[in-house]
């Protein structure tokens, strides 16, 4: 009996195999675009933003002091899903859900890349924030 059962553990450790995270990287460049917190109740500011990637680092700027709070960090990617960690510190005088720091989805189309990142529920309607960015050449 100990055989079997030993050829049967073999046999479910082959199949049991774990999965390489394969990443994908957004390809390195500048890329210009527009970041947008989109509020249900209301019309709000658009920015002009540019973000480069070079391998998994980032850095950024606006044209609004802190709307979005871009620096710099580094960023990984697994399926639809881009995690940013930021690299700088920032001073308490501005609402921090602004800074590039956490989970966002991503889209990936040709030369234009848009990540965002959704704070409405079932029960509020608060916003969404917005970035979308295309490569420059």
């Amino acid at each position: 009996m100990k055989p079997l059962l030993s050829i049967f553990s073999f046999l479910i450790l082959l199949g049991c195999h774990e999965e390489k995270f394969q990443e994908t990287l957004i390809p390195e460049g500048t890329y210009h675009g527009t970041f947008q917190r989109q509020k249900a109740w209301a019309e709000s500011e658009i920015a002009n933003v540019t973000l480069t990637f070079t391998a998994n680092q980032w850095s950024g700027t606006s044209d609004f002091p802190k709307y979005p709070a871009l620096c710099r960090g580094t960023y990984s990617i697994n399926g639809d899903i881009i995690l940013f960690e930021n690299a700088c510190a920032w001073t308490a005088e501005f609402d921090w859900s602004l800074i590039l720091s956490g989970k966002y989805v991503l889209t990936k189309t040709g030369k234009t890349v848009e990540f965002s990142r959704d704070y409405r529920s079932a029960t509020t309607d608060t916003y969404r924030d917005k970035y979308l960015l295309t490569k420059q050449e």
